[in-house]
């Protein structure tokens, strides 16, 4: 019997290590459903799966969305490239790995556009030198039987996944350069553009030139990782090679040398970490005893992403060491409710990544930060790798429901998470938060510039009004109702806050959430409930204060009116909304 699978769900999982490109780790925006896919089902993601598969040379019968015998052969086919157990069946880790994939293994009378980037590769590395075809032919499996050997590689003349990962990496060697003669099991990353330094190149006055730039971090490149690399090496924790690339024996040498020298075991040479590194006088070597291990850092931030509202909050500690005190607020878009956001608690791992790409749609952002195996918060999405390519439609969505489950942000804020948000922070999901209007109209994004694709510049935030319980508000009052803005509707809001009625955002904008506060004091103090912040209810808000400072401002403690006028005899009647 056929099983029809219907299709709830968008695919997005965002992989670190698989089919990953220059640019990022490859990834869609969600997982198909947890139903495995077989032999006899139906529906529309068995033919997700089909042009899956078919985009990656596998499958080349019709996108049916039937799992027939075409489909099964493809998925045993792309499983043993992969090394994953040849079933036929698409369950959990084979889903994970297809929807990540960008290369199949190439060989002999392969053909398509990714037998044609290979031989460009090929040709540019100086293997190839016969016509990009796009068929994989004889001269094609030399030129990569020759260019798996001058780069470690076991020689098949097969372009497998490993293969055209090194290809493709930026890394690899060209044809005239020096064969590596290391390990080929180690890591890819360590054993790629290997620069050995000479004996005595880093002496104490080279290391007073080695300043600070950024945090390194797995997947880092460039001189400043070498530098560390030798560094390393002096002293005992790290035996090469000197490649410029920061990758899993760096990591762990790293880690070892912060061990010993008491410093924060994460294996990321931070700013703590470099300076002790380089410093002659206070690095210990791998032979040393271990300083005492330091007291835990408090994690410093606890991030919360309101769905109703599509908005994200960053929350820092409080006196307590609770996560209470607002820091940043960010508009966002998550997922769609055909694609929903992950809800629940999710535990940050510190996998980042400036550029990601998206396979099953083709699509790119910037400053990736995961969040679970499946979603992240990222930019607004761009069409290439590109700053003026932007999706102008992802960034007018900003505020709505428009994603497969990841977060979208404004550039800067997925910046801000980028750089100040690490392994550790707890980030919340909820879709059960009341509504705030205030909230969301806070965070409207500017129009966008699509001159230069950048929000229009906004003047500067005006800073929060300073409240005090126990002060006077702004005067004279004016009636405040919807739409209203300025420091009277902050110090409304902030009083209403602490009276117990008003639940929403502090944000000096009347909406909503102030009209629901304002009509349910009028409720309890018997005035006539019309939400609007008239005379009479503004009296009454603050009548403590006011009755307070009588005597200091010469004003009759028999009034309990606004201080600075001038009181009638008998006080007349004011209506709401007058």
């Amino acid at each position: 019997m056929k099983r029809v699978i219907a299709f709830g769900l968008g695919l997005a999982l965002l992989l670190g290590n698989i089919g990953q490109l220059p640019v990022g780790p490859a990834a869609a925006e969600e997982p198909l459903s947890g139903t495995p896919l077989q032999y006899g089902d139906q529906g529309e993601y068995v033919a997700i799966i089909q042009r899956q598969l078919s985009a990656l040379g596998y499958y080349s019968g019709k996108v049916s969305g039937n799992f027939l015998d075409g489909t099964r052969a493809a998925v045993k086919k792309f499983q043993k490239d992969y090394s994953l157990k040849e079933t036929g069946v698409v369950d959990g880790e084979t889903e994970v790995v297809l929807m990540g994939a960008e290369y199949r293994s190439l060989r002999m009378n392969s053909s398509g556009d990714d037998v044609k980037r290979v031989q460009e590769y090929l040709f540019k590395l100086g293997y190839y030198k016969g016509k990009i075809s796009g068929n994989y032919l004889e001269g094609t499996t030399a030129a990569t039987n020759a260019f798996q050997k001058q780069n470690g590689l076991e020689g098949t003349g097969v372009a497998d996944v490993s293969t055209q990962k090194l290809l493709f990496s930026g890394n690899a060697l060209a044809k005239d350069a020096p064969a590596s003669t290391l390990d080929p099991e180690m890591d890819v990353g360590d054993i790629n553009d290997v620069v050995m330094v000479a004996d005595g190149a880093d002496n104490e006055a080279s290391l007073e030139k080695a300043e600070y730039a950024q945090k390194l971090r797995r997947g880092a490149k460039g001189a400043n990782v070498k530098l560390v690399q030798q560094r390393l090496m002096e002293l005992g924790y790290f035996n090469g090679p000197v490649s410029g690339n920061y990758m899993n024996k760096t990591v762990e040498a790293v880690k070892k040398f912060q061990e010993i020298n008491g410093l924060k075991n994460d294996g990321i040479t931070g700013e703590e970490t470099w300076n002790r590194l380089f410093s002659t006088g206070e690095a210990l070597d791998a032979s040393a005893t271990p300083r005492p291990t330091p007291v835990p850092t408090p994690v410093p931030y606890a991030i919360t992403v309101d769905v109703r509202n599509q908005a994200v909050i960053v929350y820092g500690r409080d006196e307590k060491g609770e996560y209470t005190v607002p820091v940043r607020r960010m508009v966002c878009s998550t997922g769609m409710k055909a694609t929903p956001s992950d809800v629940g608690e999710w535990v940050l791992d510190g996998r980042k990544a400036r550029w990601c790409f998206f396979s099953l749609y083709g699509s790119h952002a910037q400053y990736w930060t995961r969040i679970n195996k499946y979603i992240a918060f990222h930019s607004v999405i761009y069409r290439t790798v590109n700053l003026m390519n932007m999706s102008v439609k992802s960034y007018q969505m900003l505020g709505s429901r428009a994603s497969h489950g990841c977060i979208r942000l404004l550039v800067s804020e997925a910046k801000w998470i980028y750089d100040n948000i690490e392994e550790g922070v707890v980030v919340t999901i909820r879709e059960d938060l009341p509504p705030d209007q205030e909230l969301c109209k806070s965070l409207r994004p500017p129009p966008l510039d699509t001159k230069n694709m950048r929000p229009v510049s906004t003047p500067e935030p005006t800073p929060e009004p300073k409240y005090t319980p126990d002060g006077l508000p702004p005067q004279p009052f004016r009636p405040l109702n919807k739409g209203k803005e300025g420091e009277d509707v902050y110090w409304l809001q902030r009083k209403l806050q602490d009276l117990g009625y008003y639940k929403g955002t502090v944000t000096g904008s009347f909406y909503d959430g102030t009209h629901r506060a304002v009509k349910a004091y009028q409720k309890d103090h018997r005035i006539r409930a019309d939400g609007v912040a008239g005379e009479k209810t503004l009296l009454s808000i603050y009548a403590d204060v006011l009755e307070a400072s009588a005597p200091a401002l010469g004003i009759s403690q028999e009034y309990t009116g606004t201080p600075g006028f001038t009181p009638n005899p008998v006080p007349t009647p004011v209506r709401e909304g007058d």
